[in-house]
Parts: C-alpha cells; structure tokens; sequence
C-alpha cells in the first residue's frame, strides 16, 4: 500500500481506490519534459494521483 509521510512533522497517510477499495500502488509517472513525478494508482484501473501536501510541500512515499 502506498504509505506518504511528511518529513517535517511525521504526518503519514495511507492511500485506497475509492472505488474498488483496493490499497494504492507506487509507480512513477514519466513527463515529456523527462521529469518524473511520484504517484499512486489503483491496481485495477481506476486512475493515479500525485502525492499529498502536508505542511507546504508533497509528502513523500518509498516506491519500490
């Protein structure tokens, strides 16, 4: 399950299609800019999301 946690309070967040109520995954999403952003997706289709904001900046999760 994708677990974000800010690194300046601790805050954690785990994250879950609302849909199929399946645990989010990590992945990367790959710009055509060539950045890469940190997201989430639904395992079974349902759509990605890019990391929550905690404390002005986007929490960060492990992916792996």
């Amino acid at each position: 399950m994708a677990t974000y946690e800010c690194s300046n309070c601790g805050m954690a967040v785990n994250a879950a299609c609302a849909k199929c109520d399946a645990p989010l995954v990590d992945d990367v999403l790959k710009l055509d800019d060539g950045n890469e952003v940190q997201i989430s997706k639904c395992p079974n289709g349902h759509g990605k999301i890019k990391s929550p904001l905690c404390c002005g900046q986007d929490m960060s999760c492990s992916v792996g």
